[in-house]
């Protein structure tokens, strides 16, 4: 799986990640929140405490985190209508794995009866939207759960670790990290990986496209999924120390 095999269309490495900026507080009205910049894509991700929990999860004295996803109208080359009166399946099962996500390093019982809401929204898609919200999104949860701490809600240690995600795929037979939206409408195999800064895998989301892949080309994808977390990680570490 050499360089030669496919020439990406942005000129990368198959092993480079896009240009990313983390722009810690970027909404000062929320409780933590970053502008993440994965090349063209570009995700507002923000973190609200509520100092209650939903009803399933009363009288237990455990807190809880979910997440929310949307992409405003303008940011595909087309007009995305707003779901008003029906539920965007796509975004509701992004949201879902956001969540999943960032529970995974979550202490609940160091929450105490609150809530963190995560809301991603896409100002603008160029492939990666659900990875780059997961590793925006930590990163606004990690500055919400400060400020719980700051203000006495929450109790030390309620994160147990950092998040981010990675998209993977095959193009052309050549196994690519970070894929632009060119490279992922035309792949033969598309993934989404979530890791821990523990060196854990969250979730492996992979399919066939248009071509089944074999153990080697997996192997491969996840090694080169792992080699775009660990930069992705450093990165949340420096925005977070520069807010």
């Amino acid at each position: 799986m050499a360089d030669k095999k496919y020439r990406r269309t942005d000129g990368r490495r198959v092993g480079q990640l896009r240009p990313v900026t983390i722009t810690p507080g970027f909404v000062g009205t929320a409780d933590g929140s970053c502008l993440i910049e994965v090349g063209g894509t570009r995700i507002i991700c923000t973190a609200s405490i509520d100092p209650d929990v939903p009803p399933w999860r009363k009288e237990q004295g455990l807190g809880w985190v979910t997440a929310e996803y949307g992409m405003l109208p303008a940011s595909t080359g087309r007009r995305k209508s707003r779901p008003i009166l029906k539920n965007d399946g796509r975004a509701v099962e992004i949201q879902r794995l956001i969540g999943r996500a960032l529970r995974s390093v979550v202490r609940f019982d160091k929450l105490g009866p609150n809530t963190i809401y995560l809301d991603c929204d896409v100002l603008q898609a160029d492939g990666g939207t659900r990875t780059a919200s997961i590793t925006g999104a930590y990163v606004a949860l990690a500055q919400a759960v400060a400020k719980g701490r700051g203000k006495g809600m929450f109790a030390r240690g309620a994160l147990q670790g950092a998040v981010a995600a990675i998209s993977v795929g095959v193009v052309e037979g050549t196994a690519l990290l970070d894929m632009c939206y060119a490279e992922d409408s035309v792949a033969d195999v598309d993934m989404n990986i979530a890791m821990t800064s523990g060196g854990k895998y969250i979730e492996i989301q992979g399919t066939s496209e248009a071509a089944p892949f074999d153990a080697e080309q997996l192997q491969t994808m996840l090694k080169l999924g792992q080699s775009g977390v660990g930069k992705l990680l450093q990165l949340q570490k420096k925005a977070l120390k520069e807010n």
